[in-house]
């Protein structure tokens, strides 16, 4: 089926597990609300012959937030499956402050799907290099934290 990049913005209270939890109940419900493949989250992510080989392309295949923000490696089995802060060099580096807005995640998700390999691999996007992991990044409203960018990839 190939890698699927998937990019979320949510609302944020301070929590990004509370945070998650939430994106994953919208999500599930926009595309499994109809209850004729699964009646709940925890019944989709039951299917381990599912989700092990296919997964479903969203945020729905990222089960937990871990705090760490060095980036994820392939040769550890606990790194599948995270969403993980952007370390803040990086979020300066790509947004030039360390309070971004909505407003400007929306602009550096749009320049990053646009762009050329090339320059999808510099863009904020490219920041996600692993597959089954994902990043998130505090946005700010009035310079107060208010909603969490959150992108990544699945599949192979």
């Amino acid at each position: 089926m190939g890698a699927s990049g998937w990019d979320y913005v949510t609302e944020y209270d301070g929590d990004a597990a509370a945070a998650l939890e939430a994106l994953h109940a919208r999500v599930f419900q926009e595309e499994y609300g109809d209850g004729s493949e699964y009646r709940s989250l925890e019944e989709l992510w039951e299917d381990e012959e599912f989700m092990g080989e296919e997964g479903t392309h969203t945020i729905l295949d990222i089960d937990r937030v871990v705090a760490v923000d060095t980036p994820p490696t392939e040769s550890s089995f606990s790194d599948y499956s995270t969403l993980r802060p952007l370390a803040l060099d990086r979020v300066v580096h790509h947004f030039g402050t360390d309070r971004p807005t909505v407003e400007q995640y929306e602009r550096l998700v749009a320049a990053g799907t646009a762009a050329s390999h090339e320059e999808h691999e510099r863009s904020l996007l490219g920041e996600c290099r692993m597959r089954w992991t994902g990043y998130y990044v505090v946005l700010h409203t009035d310079d107060k934290p208010s909603h969490l960018g959150i992108f990544g990839f699945s599949g192979d």
